[in-house]
């Protein structure tokens, strides 16, 4: 396959995509976040690798646009490599989301490529976390990729990623966790404040 051939197949792809994710499980997000902020609850963000970066991004946009407390465990960095230090990899994020006092009325929002797997020992410390919100009775939503996983297993809501070759599922997966939480943070049902470029005339 040429570069050219590869470039076009990719692009095409996107498109599949995106004409492939459900709207109404979109909006299905949006209403559970939007009750999260009127209760007052806090929006709690987890993700490894692109996830976790995805995870920084997003608590910036929903506390400034969408004006809920958010929170991503892997932020502080010196708690999460002292809990990693002390107690593992595996319950690190939980670690510190009960650090935090995860609770019924908060959100846990997945960003995982594929939603998390104990039997294969995938994405662990995301299936704790997982395990805690069950336990605590907060809501948990995720955009995720491949079948979605135990996110999808457990989630109030969750946007599973199409999966159309097995050569770009990462790839995928993580810009559309990009896109999809772009598209709830900017919707008019959960949008709180203007953002410069869109209110500078």
């Amino acid at each position: 396959m040429s570069a050219t051939e590869y470039t076009l197949r990719y692009l095409t792809e996107v498109q599949q995509i995106a004409a492939g994710i459900d709207p109404v499980r979109v909006d299905s997000i949006v209403e559970i976040l939007r009750e999260t902020r009127e209760n007052s609850g806090r929006l709690f963000f987890v993700g490894v690798g692109g996830g976790a970066g995805h995870a920084s991004h997003a608590v910036n946009d929903f506390r400034k646009i969408a004006g809920i407390e958010s929170y991503s465990p892997s932020d502080n960095v010196s708690e999460l490599t002292a809990r990693v230090n002390d107690d593992g990899w595996d319950t690190s994020y939980a670690n510190v989301l009960r650090g935090s006092h995860l609770r019924r009325g908060d959100t846990l929002f997945v960003f995982s490529v594929g939603g998390g797997n104990l039997e294969k020992n995938v994405s662990a410390n995301i299936v704790q976390c997982l395990k805690l919100a069950q336990e605590v009775g907060a809501k948990v939503v995720g955009v995720v990729g491949r079948d979605g996983g135990y996110t999808a297993q457990v989630a109030d809501a969750c946007i599973i990623i199409p999966t159309i070759t097995a050569d770009t599922v990462t790839a995928h997966a993580e810009e559309f966790q990009a896109v999809v939480w772009h598209l709830i943070v900017s919707h008019p049902n959960l949008k709180k404040n203007e953002m410069k470029w869109e209110s500078t005339k």
